[in-house]
């Protein structure tokens, strides 16, 4: 589980980042309970999985609409891998970290088998988030979520927050706080993360 060692070495730099290896979910982890979504005059509201949403739990679905007016679930990205990130343009950390995000995003740009979600919780709205956006050249997917919809259902405590999500759609880390996301070693841990599924099923084949 050459993915699970790597993603937990992070702790050694102080932060708090809990992680358990897709192989192991693959192998002992039945399918879990899908949460419901339940659409709220327009806005999506999201009912959790039963129990703490941590590491090891199935990934709460949601609906939301990106700064194009698009909407995207995390339910039709089932099968790749996905970086959530719970953010606002007001908070000093969040801001600190983008770079860093933009700098993974353009990592895997290319690797259609991988997505960044940034989720922002701004109550302004659309005009605050589109302006902090394009002032700083982001170009991953912003999501908006003005009624924090998505922070109450993965008991978001502080942001920045950041959730992995395996390709089985289970959250694999959840981490806290402000981070150096272009790190070699998150880099490592993210191709082994997306390439798993693929070697499980060569393995299966042969």
């Amino acid at each position: 589980m050459e993915n699970e060692s790597k993603i937990l070495s992070m702790i050694a730099v102080g932060i708090l980042v809990v992680a358990i290896g897709v192989v192991a979910y693959a192998n002992f982890q039945g399918p879990g309970p899908v949460a419901q979504m339940v659409d709220d005059g327009g806005h999506v509201a999201i009912n959790p999985a039963p129990g703490t949403v941590a590491a090891g739990k199935l990934a709460p679905d949601f609906t939301l609409k990106n700064l194009a007016g698009e909407t995207i679930s995390l339910s039709s990205l089932r099968g790749k891998v996905v970086f959530l990130n719970v953010w606002a343009t007001w908070c000093g950390p969040c801001r600190e970290e983008m770079p860093s995000i933009q700098a993974l995003y353009d990592e895997f740009s290319h690797d259609p088998n991988f997505v960044v979600l940034a989720v922002s919780e701004d109550s302004e709205g659309r005009n605050a988030v589109d302006s902090y956006v394009q002032g700083n050249a982001l170009r991953f997917n912003v999501l908006l979520d003005p009624q924090n919809l998505v922070g109450d259902a993965y008991d978001v405590s502080g942001i920045p927050e950041t959730f992995i999500i395996d390709r089985t759609g289970r959250i694999v880390a959840h981490h806290v706080g402000p981070y150096d996301w272009s790190k070699s070693e998150m880099h490592d841990a993210l191709r082994e993360l997306i390439d798993a599924k693929d070697k499980e099923t060569t393995a299966k084949a042969g």
